[in-house]
């Protein structure tokens, strides 16, 4: 198979004009909750240039649910689904054009990977994958075969920190020579990583990889440089049966799902009460085993809640980095010292858990209005010699700070975006955002600074 955008010789994410004539034929791997930023927007607004033709995954009750859904929403024809071992088979009989991979990070590089090679072109959530070795990987494929991978790092285009890169590109601050960083998960989002599949340092990459991707890849694009050293501290230190123990905690359960104790735990998720919740993972849990609600003071958690991290810059920068992942609220701190001044950001979040009806990742969708992603937003200039001044920045309530909507059409959109902040994110991108907390993971483990260069091959 050689689809339109090969024979065109576009490896990128967008689509042309004349495409608009000729649906682009989209097919997605991995049905978890993430999957429906992508999957909403191609049935809703993207549905004109763009045709849903496959649904892959491990699990078919999550599938059904999926197909069942977007009748109800948008009035769709139910997807073709494919079991997770007929992967290339969907890529042959829909004559996929692009690829959008959600599916449990760990798999990440296997779907990126056959996508490249069948002649798709491929969307991937964050992080790309998980471990040096599968980054190397992708990377490989992406040298074999001509092909550039798209990263959706929804975060570069919050309007909020579109204006901090304005700044620093603009020379609001002069050369930036370090930067301190702070970001807090609170009981509600980040206790959710330790419910889920991502517990597991081997699906994930602990939250130094799967989250923290994302702040690794703002800095570097508000910088415009390339880390290069890394040194952290990580540990499990609020989550998981020992510290609980140490708290004087005495009752614990494997699942809050038909548990007694769980009904007096505020940590638990009771997926039952949630429509969605229940669809997606109670349902079908007897399908793969997958337990959504899994207790967070379990005994077989492999990540880290509290992270610190020094990191070194090609530029001559360096930056202080925090990650606590059971704060009382949510949001995050960034402070950047230059030549001529400071710029400091400070913003609120409103907290979520992943597939809920509330999940404000997902796009604001008619008879379903979110709760505003954003509840504060403070960016100060501090020049030198001058008074400190704020920087108005317009916020919105979808998801991610407006984020999500302004990606999606950069991705989804017809024709070329304007982009003079170069938000468009490829797998070199994606790589430079999860080595350093691959590096840092390595640093946790040895007590040593882990240089990037010798974990990939960029």
């Amino acid at each position: 198979m050689t689809p339109r955008a090969a024979v065109r010789g576009e490896p990128e994410g967008h689509v042309e004009e004349e495409d608009v004539a000729d649906r682009v034929r989209y097919a997605v791997v991995g049905l978890g909750s993430r999957s429906e930023m992508f999957t909403s927007a191609l049935l809703g607004t993207y549905a004109e240039q763009c045709e849903l033709v496959g649904f892959c995954d491990v699990n078919a009750t999550r599938m059904a649910y999926y197909n069942r859904l977007f009748a109800d929403r948008f009035g769709a024809k139910p997807v073709p689904c494919y079991d997770a071992a007929d992967f290339r088979t969907m890529l042959d009989e829909q004559r996929v054009d692009v690829l959008i991979v959600t599916s449990v990070d760990r798999t990440h590089h296997r779907y990126i990977i056959g996508g490249l090679d069948h002649g798709c072109r491929v969307i991937t959530e964050k992080p790309l994958t998980v471990d040096a070795v599968k980054c190397q990987a992708i990377l490989d494929a992406t040298r074999r075969t001509g092909q550039r991978v798209r990263v959706a790092f929804n975060y570069r285009y919050a309007p909020r920190n579109s204006m901090v890169k304005r700044l620093i590109a603009g020379g609001a601050i002069g050369p930036v020579l370090s930067v301190h960083f702070e970001w807090l998960l609170d009981t509600r989002h980040g206790a959710d990583y330790f419910r889920r599949w991502h517990r597991d340092k081997r699906n994930s990459g602990g939250l130094m990889v799967h989250k923290a991707s994302h702040h690794w890849d703002l800095v570097n694009w508000w910088l415009g440089s390339r880390p290069e050293t890394v040194y952290g501290v990580g540990r499990l230190a609020f989550y998981g049966r020992e510290n609980a123990e140490e708290r004087g905690v005495t009752r614990f359960y494997e699942r809050a799902h038909g548990s007694e104790a769980a009904r007096h735990d505020p940590f638990a998720l009771d997926l039952a009460s949630d429509p969605k919740l229940r669809g997606l993972y109670l349902e079908a849990e007897a399908e793969d085993g997958y337990l959504r609600d899994q207790s967070v003071f379990g005994s077989n958690i492999s990540i880290e809640d509290d992270m610190a991290v020094l990191a070194s810059y090609a530029s001559g920068a360096t930056m202080t980095y925090h990650l606590t992942a059971y704060s009382p609220w949510e949001g995050y701190r960034v402070m950047f010292n230059g030549t001529k001044g400071r710029l400091e950001l400070d913003v609120t979040e409103t907290s979520y858990v992943s597939g809920s009806r509330d999940d404000i990742n997902q796009p604001d969708l008619p008879g379903r209005p979110l709760p505003a992603a954003v509840t504060r937003t403070r960016l100060l200039l501090r020049p030198l010699w001058e008074p400190p001044r704020e920087i108005e920045v317009p916020e919105e309530g979808a998801g991610h700070g407006g984020g999500d909507v302004r990606m999606l059409a950069d991705l989804l959109g017809p024709g070329r975006q304007d982009d003079p902040l170069g938000r468009a994110s490829d797998h070199v991108d994606g790589a430079l955002a999860i080595l350093p907390g691959i590096a840092a993971n390595r640093s946790f483990a040895t007590g040593a600074p882990v240089a990037i260069a010798d974990l990939a091959d960029l």
